[in-house]
């Protein structure tokens, strides 16, 4: 090792021990805190999960069926859904399903509502995104494995700290497609908008958010394909649902359980996918 390289690694910068640190003072004097986030979380998310699991199968895959129908006006994206489900069922993969389409529901929904809201505010301060950048960065870029241990340690196991992980890895993606969106509204819309005397509220509902809708919807299609990408991950931190059975497949190198659970996030996905073009065209 040559003397420059010997002196610069001696000179070892202590981010990992001070990271170690703040994570332990995190834990001694705020644990009441997140442990009341993790309680919560998995109360609404079991909540919503047991519903689902008491009502009869059939009637739950009908009732997805018709939304689908309602949000698309397409006969046969309410045949294929019913059918993907129905193979689903058949694949005795109900139970994990159900688990991650409460998952992925809702930290596709939080991450849109927090996403939505701070990508409008970066489309209109050009400081505050130049700061944002950066964390976003890191967020996209940060191996998910990686960022599994500060949450572990903070919110324990679960699906709670599998929705927090989720919602992390997925929030940067409406947060700069609302972005793109209301900073590609051509400027004469903008300028006709105030020419008839819109303010600035009237001009973010009338004018900006109508014209970058299809740009937001883009963001809430990639939320919900990166909130999928997730599940696997989150079943290494106790998160049930498709993750576990791929999981334990992987462990025991079951090819036909991987197949079948992998199939059946496949089939979870283009669903959400295709019920989720709403507003950015016409019948699929």
């Amino acid at each position: 090792m040559d003397p420059i390289t010997a002196l610069i690694a001696s000179s070892k910068i202590k981010v990992g021990l001070w990271g170690k640190d703040f994570f332990t003072f995190l834990t001694t004097n705020f644990e009441w805190f997140f442990d009341a986030i993790a309680n919560g979380l998995t109360y609404v998310l079991q909540g919503l999960i047991n519903i689902l699991l008491w009502m009869p199968p059939v009637v739950v895959v009908l009732a997805i069926a018709a939304l689908a129908w309602g949000l698309q006006r397409s006969w046969k994206l309410a045949v294929g859904v019913a059918l993907g489900l129905a193979f689903i069922i058949n694949q005795g993969l109900w139970k994990e399903t159900v688990e991650t389409l409460v998952l992925v529901v809702g930290a596709a929904a939080a991450s849109m509502a927090i996403g939505v809201p701070v990508g409008i505010w970066a489309a209109h301060s050009e400081r505050g995104y130049r700061y944002l950048q950066p964390i976003l960065d890191l967020m996209q870029t940060m191996p998910t494995f990686v960022y599994l241990i500060p949450v572990l340690i903070l919110f324990g196991l679960g699906i709670a700290p599998g929705l927090i992980v989720t919602i992390v890895f997925a929030c940067p993606a409406p947060i700069r497609l609302t972005y793109l969106g209301i900073t590609s509204v051509p400027k004469p819309m903008i300028e006709a908008g105030e020419a008839f005397g819109a303010n600035k509220r009237q001009l973010l509902w009338k004018v900006e958010l109508p014209a970058a809708l299809p740009t937001i919807m883009a963001g809430l299609t990639q939320c919900i394909m990166l909130s999928l990408s997730m599940v696997v991950i989150a079943a290494l931190i106790g998160a049930n649902g498709l993750g576990k059975p791929v999981v334990r497949a992987l462990n025991t190198v079951n090819i036909p359980l991987g197949l079948e659970a992998g199939l059946a996030i496949v089939i979870l996905a283009i669903i959400l996918d295709r019920m989720s073009r709403v507003s950015t065209g016409g019948p699929q």
